[in-house]
């Protein structure tokens, strides 16, 4: 009986054994384990990646999975960014080469006609200037042209105009476009019967019926009447941190009979000098009705636009902005919830 218990015992260790080695062997183990791996606690976060070692093609280290997935995720990040970017309806536009920032500190001054330190444009690229508007029919004009060749230039408007027309400011605002100022009245500053106080007025009271008719402050860009520079009122603006322009070419399009003597005008001394800052008037029909074959031209002509921004913007003197809307009764932009102006009492 002993022998019969010991020989049943033998069986069943001999089969276990068997079992083990076809289930270790022979089983289909890669259908067992891939659950396992569907159901894996989420991975810990990878550490950050050391300076050292951002970049490998720089630094010499090689590219492992690690810094791989980094760049990947880095990628993935900027997607958005590049997405909030307005798409271009014209794929032959003119377009924008590049935006610079200006540090408006001291009061740079820029365009060669007059200054000649801050050489920032390099050969064929352009900055697109207008000064005299909001006008009616004519700034709107510009702003239709410029948006057809997805483009940006700088406006500099004279303060009445932007009192009599805020509404027309505001797109030129909500285009994108770069809003400095050209004093209240467009009074040459630099003429004899002009004193410090009445130059510092024409200049506040400009900014103000800018930042008014806006809504918004806006940048700290100032263009002299005629180019009449005043030493006094220079340093002024340079006490205020205002960032003053002359221009490489003027345009003389207050002077031009027709829209195809401004844009000859435009191209001869550009193809001369090769790149520049552009003066021009949003307030000239001639003008507005040049736009459209003038930025074909530079489009043609292997121009690029430079689009001008300041890092800061102006802050206005309250005793201007107060005086200001007593004396003509500006509507201010409103900075309440339209739902606490504006409520439906009935239906």
């Amino acid at each position: 009986m002993r022998n019969a218990l010991g020989l049943m015992l033998a069986s069943v260790v001999a089969s276990l054994v068997i079992t083990a080695v076809w289930f270790w062997t022979a089983a289909p183990h890669a259908k067992v384990s891939a659950p396992q791996t569907v159901a894996a606690a989420p991975a810990k976060p990878l550490p950050p990646t050391p300076p050292a070692a951002a970049n490998p093609a720089k630094s010499g280290a090689p590219r492992d999975e690690v810094e791989t997935t980094g760049s990947i995720a880095e990628k993935l990040a900027a997607a958005p960014l590049a997405q909030m970017k307005p798409a271009c309806a014209n794929p032959d536009a003119l377009g924008v080469a590049r935006v610079v920032e200006i540090d408006t500190t001291g009061g740079p001054a820029f365009g060669f006609e007059h200054f000649k330190q801050l050489d920032f444009l390099t050969d064929k690229e352009v900055v697109l200037t207008f000064d005299d508007g909001p006008w009616p029919n004519n700034t709107p004009a510009v702003l239709k042209a410029l948006a057809d060749e997805c483009t940006k230039a700088v406006f500099f408007p004279i303060g009445k105009h932007a009192t009599f027309h805020p509404e027309i400011l505001k797109q030129v605002a909500a285009a994108g476009h770069t809003i400095g100022a050209h004093t209240w009245s467009h009074a040459n500053l630099n003429s004899k019967k002009m004193t410090d106080q009445l130059a510092k007025d024409e200049i506040e009271k400009g900014y103000s019926a800018v930042r008014l008719a806006l809504g918004a402050a806006p940048a700290p860009f100032f263009r002299f009447p005629e180019l009449q520079h005043a030493p006094a009122a220079m340093a002024y603006l340079g006490s205020r941190n205002i960032a003053i322009f002359s221009c490489d070419l003027d345009s003389f399009d207050f002077r031009a009979k027709s829209a195809e003597q401004i844009v000859a005008t435009v191209m001869t001394k550009l193809d001369k000098q090769g790149k520049g800052i552009i003066l021009m008037h949003d307030f000239q029909k001639h003008t507005a009705e040049a736009m459209p074959t003038l930025l074909r031209r530079l489009k043609a002509g292997g121009y690029k636009v430079v689009q001008m921004k300041a890092r800061t913007t102006v802050q206005t003197l309250p005793e201007y902005d107060e005086a200001l809307i007593k004396e003509i009764k500006l509507p201010v932009a409103s900075t309440r919830p339209v739902g606490s102006v504006v409520q439906t009492v009935s239906r």
